[in-house]
């Protein structure tokens, strides 16, 4: 079930971005949010890698899209960057992820950061549950910025 929400939740992402040029999607038309629909997807890929790797399988990761001179740098795509780059490099991060999830149990405990407030290694089911509240959020972003472009509502 919970891989199922997750899945739901990444489908509307992409429904939201569909049929939309690489201006549009690098718009940023809900001030004063400096969100755009690419943005949110390099985020989301960001979030795939950083939770399905990094913190469930302990691997030590750069960041793809942000820097520490930019630590929010997914969020800021240029006038070279591409939504068929940014789409390929979420799908890519999504199908890794599956596969992590898929060789662990609900309540293993990742081999990467912990919580910050007790210290306790993070489970599979925290992740999943955390994912789809993610998504969940971004998505209402997702809707705004999309009806603002082009008037398109609903998911």
């Amino acid at each position: 079930m919970l891989e199922g929400w997750l899945d739901h939740h990444r489908a509307i992402t992409a429904v939201k971005c569909a049929g939309l040029t690489d201006d549009q999607l690098r718009q940023r038309p809900v001030a004063p949010s400096g969100l755009s629909l690419m943005g949110l997807v390099r985020h989301l890929a960001e979030c795939e890698r950083g939770w399905f790797r990094e913190t469930l399988d302990g691997e030590d990761l750069p960041g793809i899209y942000f820097t520490d001179e930019d630590p929010d740098g997914d969020f800021h795509p240029g006038e070279d960057d591409t939504w068929a780059e940014a789409y390929a490099t979420w799908q890519a991060e999504i199908a890794t992820a599956r596969k992590r999830a898929a060789a662990h149990g609900l309540d293993d405990e990742g081999t990467g950061r912990r919580d910050r407030k007790t210290g306790r290694p993070f489970t599979l089911r925290w992740i999943y549950t955390h994912m789809i509240e993610e998504y969940a959020r971004h998505n209402g972003h997702a809707d705004l910025i999309r009806e603002s472009l082009d008037g398109s509502t609903g998911d």
